[in-house]
């Protein structure tokens, strides 16, 4: 793995949200929700798509609090136009675990 300076981490905008809306979303190629996520007043409201339908069900992502990457350009993902990375890392079956705060922090703190 190639290493990267401090001012390249520093160009990946993440941010806490908290997801306000998650539906299923039955037109992605894999099983994923749509979900909307809150980055507090600066940056609104963000749309994404996830594959986390091992884990979760749309009533149990209300609420959430996430990290994200904010700075990423909007991407076409079937008719959801997602506008942020919402991350997660993959657990023993590959399955995707949502990276989550540990505290309650605010909503569109940023990561360092």
């Amino acid at each position: 793995m190639s290493q990267i300076s401090f001012d390249d981490f520093m160009a990946v905008d993440i941010r806490v949200g908290q997801i306000t809306r998650a539906e299923p979303f039955p037109e992605a190629r894999k099983p994923a929700f749509k979900l909307w996520v809150d980055f507090g007043e600066a940056i609104g409201e963000r749309k994404s798509s996830a594959q986390i339908t091992s884990h979760y069900t749309p009533e149990k992502l209300i609420g959430k609090r996430v990290v994200g990457v904010v700075n990423f350009p909007p991407r076409q993902i079937g008719p959801v136009m997602s506008e942020v990375l919402v991350l997660g890392v993959p657990d023993e079956a590959g399955e995707v675990v949502l990276l989550t705060p540990d505290k309650d922090v605010p909503l569109g703190g940023r990561m360092f």
